[in-house]
């Protein structure tokens, strides 16, 4: 189990002079033993794959220097159903400023939306993120025939509709006397105003609600993409906030922060209304009296900060950071979603863990520092077996091949050889020597019995997968051939590939001690 962690001091600064004694991990409350540890450096080289060139497939060439590959997936999820303009205006130009400079050779960002339009996958091209950010514009589930009368806020009409909310409803029957131009000396006139008011609020919460199970649905989608990335996976939510008052809001986040811890996905999120102000907008009419003027002030203040909390609890969940209370949204957008200069990965082998699905929280602490803030995920989720082996076995390979983790229970070297057969065309063939002599062999029949599963996968440059394969090799060996073989067996994996640059992933699984390797490399085949 690996654990990336960001410290930071008083100041936000990374601390970056910290050990392996530094740190503590506890998983489920019980300390962990921290069996690796390192030190990330943001432009360090992130790989040391190297490149076979031939004339054919197998011969050896000059050695290349094959591109840093991707390690890090940032998804930015802008909030395009419940900005105001104005603010998306600022947040636009702040992303496009963090963008251009913080993009480092081994990430990859996407621009994504709650509406779903206009959105951008994941690319390091600079000039299309750009592009993706500029066309975001406000976007509406319902566009109004008119002014409403009274303009209820969906959390206003909550109190109202949902809650029976006396005082609530009070304050809405005097703006809609205002604005409806009732006179107050008819008998009926409140009567009228109230009936007005709950059938208002009905409306809003119609909206509301539906407005609020698009953009969880929209984050959750976001999640399950990220999932499939193989390197660490940010989602960066840049919103005013959204309320979340029903039980099945409450569910959904519940089950989004779920699904964010077992795949190994962060949220941080950026309140792009920066400072603001909560008290009600002056272009709406005045109440009727000052009680119901202070009443829908007060209405105010308690939306904007209902509409906060969402983005602090996903944040927090999740390992996230929630950047608010600020104009400078650049400086936003920096904190959050910047590789920091530093950074560690501890490692370390769960006790006595039950394949059961349970949640086990992670508590990571710094016992020689008090004045820092950690940023690591909260936990994970033990897989949980089926009991059936070749499910089971499944299971593991899908979750290796879907990581960046490395895994050296099995000694495997990995190659890559290719060779032009056309302009447009090359035979790409992935190496793996794997070594036999830390396998667990069952005897059976006076032989060593064992089968490895080796799966190459091919992804873009972006990350985004291309194609894989999967070898079974059977072993029932004599003992003089298992000694003969000891040191190794090469399986070689073929493919048709186009020029350009693929990120590969090898995963060796075997069958006896459950044991596995897994790899990362690259590749380039100039055009």
């Amino acid at each position: 189990m690996l654990v990336p962690i960001v410290v930071r001091d008083s100041q936000g600064r990374a601390v970056g002079n910290l050990t392996k004694d530094d740190f503590q991990i506890f998983d489920k409350g019980k300390p962990q033993t921290i069996a690796s540890f390192q030190v990330l450096k943001r432009g360090a080289a992130q790989t040391s794959a190297i490149n076979q060139t031939g004339a054919e497939a197998g011969a050896a060439g000059k050695a290349a220097e094959v591109p840093a590959s991707p390690e890090r997936y940032v998804a930015y999820l802008f909030d395009d159903l419940n900005v105001q303009t104005g603010d998306l205006v600022f947040a636009k130009k702040a992303a496009t400023s963090h963008l251009s400079k913080s993009l480092q050779p081994t990430d990859r960002a996407a621009v994504y939306t709650t509406s779903g339009q206009n959105a951008l996958d994941f690319t390091d091209d600079k000039g299309k993120l750009a592009e993706a950010v500029a066309k975001l514009q406000p976007r509406t589930l319902y566009q109004h025939a008119g002014p409403q009368c009274p303009d209820l806020t969906y959390y206003w009409a909550d109190l109202i509709a949902n809650k029976n909310d006396a005082m609530a409803l009070n304050a809405a029957a005097q703006e809609t006397m205002v604005c409806m131009q009732l006179d107050p000396t008819q008998p009926d006139s409140m009567t009228t105003a109230r009936q007005m008011s709950q059938s208002t609020a009905r409306q809003e919460i119609s909206m509301g609600e539906q407005g609020t199970r698009v953009t969880l649905s929209v984050l959750k989608a976001a999640i399950r993409r990220m999932g499939s990335k193989p390197g660490q996976r940010l989602i960066v939510l840049a919103s005013p906030g959204f309320l979340t008052l029903t039980g099945e809001a409450s569910t959904d986040k519940a089950e989004i922060l779920d699904l964010a811890a077992s795949m190994n996905v962060m949220i941080s999120s950026v309140n792009i209304r920066g400072l603001y102000t909560t008290e009600m907008n002056a272009s709406q009419p005045g109440a009727y009296n000052q009680a119901a003027q202070t009443m829908i002030s007060q209405y105010f203040r308690e939306s904007a900060t209902a509409q906060e909390d969402v983005l602090s609890e996903l944040a927090d969940g999740t390992g996230g950071t929630y950047f608010h209370n600020s104009n400078d949204l650049t400086d936003g957008f920096n904190q959050v979603a910047t590789a920091p200069e530093v950074s560690y990965v501890l490692g370390f082998s769960p006790q006595s863990l039950k394949p059961d699905g349970s949640f086990h929280r992670l508590k990571i602490s710094v016992v020689s520092r008090k004045d820092i803030n950690l940023q690591a995920r909260r936990g994970y989720y033990a897989v949980k077996r089926k009991g059936d082996a070749e499910a089971d076995a499944k299971a593991d390979i899908q979750d290796a091949v879907f990581s960046r983790d490395e895994m050296h229970d099995i000694p495997v070297d990995l190659q890559t050889q290719f060779f032009k057969a056309g302009a447009d065309s090359a035979k790409l063939t992935i190496v793996a020597k794997v070594d036999l002599r830390r396998l667990r062999f069952k005897k059976l029949d006076g032989r060593n019995d064992n089968n490895l599963t080796v799966v190459s996968v091919l992804f873009d440059r972006n990350g985004n997968y291309v194609t894989g394969m999967s070898k079974n090799v059977e072993m029932r060996l004599r003992d003089e051939t298992l000694a003969r073989l000891s040191a190794g067996i090469t399986v070689k994996t073929n493919f048709d590939v186009k020029p350009g640059t693929y990120v590969v992933r090898l995963v060796v699984r075997d069958s006896e001690g459950q044991a596995m390797a897994a790899q990362n490399g690259a590749v380039e085949i100039p055009f």
